[in-house]
Order: structure tokens, then sequence, then C-alpha cells
């Protein structure tokens, strides 16, 4: 391409803070002037955002006349959207052009939202959701018919997922409106930039969208903690635990000695848990602060804010914050626990500095042994410039039928026309005209058990074959309650008196059936029934089954957990680690075995008058947990009478009170027709399933005008419609919609498959006498909530620290 010359006033811009377009700026433009689509792949601090808008600022500089929306930004988030108009406005005053920036999203008042779509700004900055708000609109025609250009900011962050399902098909609307609009997608470095081309381009046809490559920039200068006393000497890594507590001293040091620092932690509960550590010994009353989901909105903007104006020396937070505002100041970032991602790190890291020139640095804390490991592993995919991510996968069937009613909203449409246009976006590029006819009869009337209702008769089709709305009331509904975020309900434990013990993710209580038992409130207890949302418990003397509430947990990556199980065998790699992890692995090698890589290790083995059995399979928490259930439940079904397990993300236990002698017939792959069929048929997991997708498709609202119901009264609608379609139409859209969620993406069902795959063909069964080194870490999570403060751990610390010294005197291993 050839280089194109920037207008003067972007010249002069430039040059008056000595700054030149960077190659892949320049690149931007030339592809902006060729016509071409554009992806643009760059590390944080590459001025990414800058080289999506240069073509636009260009374009109205050279038309400062154009009337009308030229540009459309798309974030994921609405403080980036903020933050984005902030930093583009100064630029435009500095240049002194007539250019008009605005943003819209929930929180912009009702009547600017009508002022935009009478007049719009030249640059409108949005989300996917307040886009396709947007097109359901009538006059969507008119507002979008001359858009030169659509900018997605951080793709990557969530074009796989139901709300990249969304904007895909938003952007094949756009495209129709305006034919020769240009689609931009700005993403952090991805393993598989090909994919992001496919999704970004019309009918999937990557060839329209050239390839942009920023430069890598400044290494990031990124290191393991490792514990030390306060007199700087080295301690042991410890067993077991997430929280990385033993380095809370360190990482106040940190924050002493740098002038901001950010603290990532992978759950919301982990935040306030290290926040509480960290001001308990915070005796200079270092302004810290906290940030993540569950806050108020009020009070993440207090946040931000502080921390846009320097106020904060240090930050604990969530992914909340992955997608980072620009805050330049922010000198040392620091991950507590394992990182469970190359390209989540990477973007973490990234929040540091955010110039390209300056090396990010960055500070790993391992809570334990294996999390030291894929620290380790993802340091050297960081290093190695390897990524991991999400993949794609076919669009949701609720995602779609949202987008046809808000297609409907608009305007009469032609059912041909409508595919021809849906099969466009890459997620839908397979829809078959059967499947379609469903999603269409769907949004019609409900399907066939629903459609007596009138509420459910939204959409008419006439003589000619259009298809037109019912009534403009079914539009004012759409408009309120059209989304893809789905608020995390919460379900209340309560005993059958009444009394409340607390509240749990309803995620985590519809993996529950009756008779199974969990702890919480620092009891044991019983599952008797889950009411629309409550827990009903009753107290037991029987062992938690399930050991704890976890909260929702960040899934470990496919690309990480190969790499850490080759770290397992890597005998001369293990120089490298500290002492304690060095000796742990040499333990395990003398005493039992470490699998191979694509080998299924399982081992069991007597312990404290019980049996065991730990597998390790290195697929991730979520994956372990649904293994756990269904073995739990073919263990009792042999009369091996399990009592429980418990699951991380490298390893399970299982323990009961006979042994197990043939793990093999237990991981027979038909544990996924026959446990696992009635596992979800007999929880809630796939009632809670199927409200979301209730609510995203539009077959269930959340507002009425002046009202909007409670969580409570949206899951008593789901159930009631839910129970009618498993009676009286089983394989309703929605319903075969809410299985593949269930499947998918509450249990991890494909890394399950894989697992069990594995082990059919490579499972290696060792019998021991005695715990395993390997088997510490898992096995020390047990009971450690419900047993006197230390006991478990304790005992099981013990004889992990009588191993070490036997591996030392070469004792022989037990067979």
């Amino acid at each position: 391409m050839n280089q194109p010359e920037l207008p003067s006033p972007l010249d002069h811009w430039f040059a008056a803070r000595g700054w030149s377009v960077r190659q892949h700026q320049s690149e931007m433009l030339a592809a902006a002037e060729a016509g071409q689509h554009a992806l643009l792949t760059a590390p944080t601090g590459a001025g990414k955002t800058l080289a999506g808008f240069l073509p636009t600022l260009s374009s109205l500089i050279d038309t400062p006349n154009f009337d009308g929306l030229h540009t459309l930004y798309i974030s994921p988030l609405k403080a980036l959207a903020v933050d984005v108009q902030r930093n583009l406005l100064t630029p435009i005053a500095e240049m002194k052009l007539a250019i008009t920036v605005e943003t819209r999203s929930g929180d912009t008042p009702a009547n600017r939202k009508a002022r935009q779509r009478v007049k719009p700004p030249q640059i409108l900055l949005t989300t996917p959701e307040s886009l396709n708000l947007l097109l359901s609109q009538e006059d969507s025609f008119a507002l979008f018919a001359n858009l030169k250009q659509v900018i997605i900011d951080e793709v990557h962050a969530f074009a796989s997922g139901k709300r990249g399902d969304l904007l895909s098909l938003s952007m094949a609307r756009l495209q129709k409106l305006a034919p020769d609009m240009r689609r931009v997608a700005l993403s952090a470095t991805v393993a598989d930039p090909d994919e992001y081309r496919a999704w970004l381009a019309p009918y999937g046809d990557i060839d329209t969208v050239a390839h942009i490559v920023g430069d890598e920039g400044a290494a990031a200068d990124v290191a393991i903690m490792i514990p030390e006393t306060p007199e700087g000497h080295k301690v042991r890594i410890p067993w077991a635990g997430h929280a990385g507590v033993y380095a809370i001293g360190q990482v106040m040091d940190q924050i002493k000695a740098n002038k901001m620092t950010l603290i990532f932690t992978n759950t919301r509960f982990l935040v306030e848990f290290i926040f509480q550590k960290l001001w308990d010994i915070n005796d200079d009353v270092l302004p810290i602060g906290v940030h993540h989901g569950s806050l108020s909105k009020e009070a993440r903007r207090k946040i931000e804010n502080a921390m846009a104006n320097g106020k904060m020396r240090a930050l604990v937070c969530t992914a909340s914050l992955d997608l980072g505002v620009d805050w330049g100041d922010i000198d040392c970032v620091i991950q507590m626990g394992a990182p469970k991602g190359s390209s989540r790190l990477l973007q973490r890291i990234g929040r540091a500095n955010h110039r390209l020139d300056v090396s990010s640095k960055a500070l790993l804390v391992p809570g334990n042994r294996f999390e030291y490991l894929e620290a380790q592993a993802a340091l050297d995919a960081v290093h190695e410039g390897q990524r991991d991510g999400e993949p794609f996968r076919p669009g949701g069937l609720d995602v779609l039928a949202q987008h046809v009613m808000t297609c409907a909203c608009a305007a009469p449409f032609q059912e041909d026309e409508l595919l021809d246009e849906l099969r466009s976006s890459l997620p839908y590029s397979g829809l078959d005209k059967a499947m379609f006819d469903r999603v269409l009869g769907f949004t019609r009337n409900g399907g066939y058990a629903l459609n007596a209702y009138d509420k459910f008769k939204r959409l008419r089709r006439d003589a000619n074959g259009v298809w037109h709305l019912v009534h403009p009331r079914f539009a004012v509904q759409h408009r309120l309650n059209a989304g893809i975020i789905v608020d995390a309900a919460m379900m209340t434990v309560r005993f059958k008196n009444g009394r409340n013990l607390g509240k749990v993710e309803e995620n985590f209580a519809a993996m529950l059936s009756p008779g199974d038992t969990f702890f919480f409130a620092g009891m044991s207890l019983e599952l008797v029934k889950l009411d629309t949302a409550d827990v009903i418990v009753r107290a037991t003397k029987k062992a938690a089954m399930i050991p704890s509430y976890m909260g929702l947990r960040l899934p470990l990556t496919s690309h990480l957990s190969d790499r850490v199980r080759g770290f397992l065998t890597d005998r001369a790699g293990w120089a490298r680690f500290p002492d304690d992890v060095r000796e742990w692995l040499e333990m395990q090698d003398h005493r039992s075995r470490l699998p191979e890589p694509g080998e299924l290790l399982v081992e069991t083995f007597p312990h404290q008058g019980l049996h065991y059995m730990a597998v390790y399979s290195f697929e991730g928490w979520n994956a372990h947990q649904s293994l756990g259930m269904l073995l739990t439940r073919r263990m009792e079904s042999r009369g091996l009478k399990p009592i429980g397990f418990v699951a991380n993300d490298y390893a399970l236990a299982c323990w009961g009170i006979e042994p197990i002698t043939d793990p093999h017939s237990l991981f027979s792959a038909d544990i996924l027709e026959d446990e696992f069929f009635d596992w979800i048929e007999g929880s809630y997991l796939l009632k809670r399933a199927f409200r979301e997708v209730a609510v995203i498709s539009g077959l269930v609202d959340r507002q009425h005008p002046g009202k909007r119901k409670t969580g409570k009264q949206v899951t008593f609608s789901t159930d009631l419609i839910f129970d009618v379609l498993r009676k009286y139409e089983p394989d309703h859209l929605l319903m075969q919609a809410a299985w593949s969620d269930a499947r998918a993406r509450m249990t991890d069902i494909a890394r399950l498959g894989d697992l069990l795959d594995r082990a059919a063909g490579s499972m290696v069964h060792v019998t021991l006498d005695r715990v395993s080194p390997l088997a510490v870490p898992i096995l020390v999570m047990i009971g450690r909530e419900h047993v006197a403060q230390g006991a478990t751990d304790d005992a099981l610390l013990i004889e992990a620290e009588s191993l070490i010294e036997e591996a030392m005197r070469g004792d022989e291993p037990a067979s």
C-alpha cells in the first residue's frame, strides 16, 4: 500500500507533540483509502484507538460539512466509550475542528437519545446492546444511510460469545443499510487472527479484511514473586490455596515502592479478601480501593475518577478492568493467583505504563505449587508470543430470535431477504431454511405449546409473504427488554422454617439435586428442594459431598493446561523451579509417577480410614466439577459408597468407604449419555439455562413501562413456561437452546469429552498405600472450612513433609 499523507491539521498536531505516525497507523489510513475492511492487532499502548479513528478524522477534516452519522464506535464497556470520548475531544479541540462526538448507552438521558436519532453526531460511541436498540427504530434506515465506518474496540473480549453474535448480526443489518460501510476491529494480539477476520468480514470472506499488525514494543518485565520472610529469607510456596496471602507483606512493599499499582484477582470474593488483608497492614493509610462488577455504578465511577486523577496508590480488581481505561500512571501490575490464560495475562500486564516504548512491570503471585507451574507456563507463553482464547462456535438461537424481533420492529420484512442478510454474519452462516422457519415460528407466536396465548402472538405474515408486527406495543416491549447480558441471579439459602443463611449464585444451586450435601455458612447442609428463588436445606451430619460454595471461576485455558502437563515430565527443566516445587515433583516421580503428555494418571490410596481416587486431568475446574458430580453418582450405583469429591483446575479427587479397584469402568464414555442426562434432568441446571435463553429471546420480559420485575418474578415466569414446554413441546426451539447452553457453557462438556476419550486409551492406574505428593494440594481442600481450624491441613501437610524426608533418605515407594 502507498503511505497516505495526513491532512494538515493532523500533521501539525502530531508534529507539535514530537510524534510521528506509526507504521500500523499509516497502514490503517491506507486500508481506508483502498476501501478495505481492517483488523488491527497490537499490544496495549500501541495507539490502536487513535489508529482506528485516523481515517475518520482525516475524512471529516476533508469534508467538514458532512451531515449525519459518519462513524460508529462499538465498545464492550460503557466506561471505555466514555474514556475514548474524552481522549477524542482533546485532539479535536486542540486542532479546532468542528467534529461532534457523543456517547450513547443505558446511562444516556432519554431526551439526548431522542435528539441523537434526529440529529446524530458525526461520531457516536456506543455498546453492542445500544446499537441493536437503535436498529429496532423505524428511523434507523435514515440514521445509518450515510454511515462510512464502524470501529469495534477490544474485539477479542467478546466476539466469540453471545454479545459477539448480536454485534455480528447488527453489522449485517448496518451493511444492508449502508452498503459502502467499512468494518474495522481493534484487538490485542490473538492466537488466530484469521478467525477474527472471518468474523469481521461480510459472508466470512477474509480476503476483504486487511490484517494490520502493530509493533511489539518493549518486552514486558514480568516475574513470579517467590515468598520471603520480612528479613528476605526464602520460604516455601504453599501446598494449597488460591489467594497468595503469604505474599501480602511483599505486595504492600510493592504498593509503597510504586506510584500506582493495579492488583488483579480472579474472583470478586478474592478482591474483597485481598483488600482486607492489605488494609490490615496498611500502616501508612495509603489510598487503596476495590473495583468489581458487583459494586454500584456510582461506586465504580468514583474509583475510576480517583484513578484518572492520580489519587489512588493501589486498586484491587477483577476482570472488570481487564479492558482498562487509559490510565498511563499505573507502573506495576500484580496478578494474585494463577492467570488462567496467556492472553488474559498479557492484557492485564498491558495496564502498566500503557506505552509501547516502556516495559510493563508485572508480578505473578501463585497461590500454590500447581499455580506456580501455571504461572511459569503463562510467563513462557507471553515471552514466546503464544496466545490463547475462546473458540468460535455457531451463534445462539436465542440471540437470533431477539435480532429477528429487532428487524421486525424497524420495518416489515421479506423472509428470504432477511435470511440472506443473517447468513452474511459468520455465526449464522450455516443457518438453514428449516431452522430459520423455526425461529420465525417462535417469534411469531411462541411455538406450538404457547400459541394459544395472545401475549406471544407478536408477528403476522400477510398475503404477499411480508412479515409485520401484530401491534406497536410489541416494539415498545422489545426495546425495554432487549439485551444479551442477563444479571446473575442469586438464590437464598434457607431452612424450612424460613431462617435465612445467605445467598449463592443460582448457577451453583442449579448443579444440585435433592439429597446433595454442600458446605455453607459453617454447616454441612443437605438440599431438600429448590423453589423459585430459594435453596431449601436442612442441617446434616453427613459430610459435605460438594466441599464448598466456590462462586464464579475463570477457566484454565487448554493452552496453559498443555504447557503445565509438559512441565511434569521435562525433568531437565525442573532446575529452574524453586527448590520446594522441584522437590515436590521429584517426590512424586519417586513415590508414584508423573503423567506423560496425553496420559491420564489415576491414583488410588487409603487415607485416615477412607479410600481415595485422585485423577490428574488438567481440564479446568468446570469440567472437573461436572465429572465429580457424575462419578459420585456412578460410584453410588455400583455400591462404592462415595462420600464426596473435590476439584481444582488440575485434578479431581473422590473418596468413599469402599476402595476403587477398577477406575476404567467408572470413566466409560457412556457416562455422558446416562449419568450426565440424568444429572441435567434431575438438577435445576436446565431450568437456569432456560431462564437465560427465555429472557434473551424475548419470550419473558424483565421490564414493563415504569416497572422492572424482580429476579424472583422472572424466575417464576420462566419456570412455569419451562414446565409447560417440557411436558407438551420438549423439542421447542428454546429447550434446544437451553440444552446447548447447559452442555457447552455450564459444564465445559467439550473438555469433559476429551478427558473421557483420553481415559479410554491412556489411563494409567497406580495403587498406593498412602497419599502421593501430587495429591496433597487437592486433598488439602477437603473439609478445610468445616473441620477445626487447621486440623485437616495439618494432618496432610505433616504427611507431605514426611514424604519429603523419605525421598531425601531414598526410601522405596509404595506400590
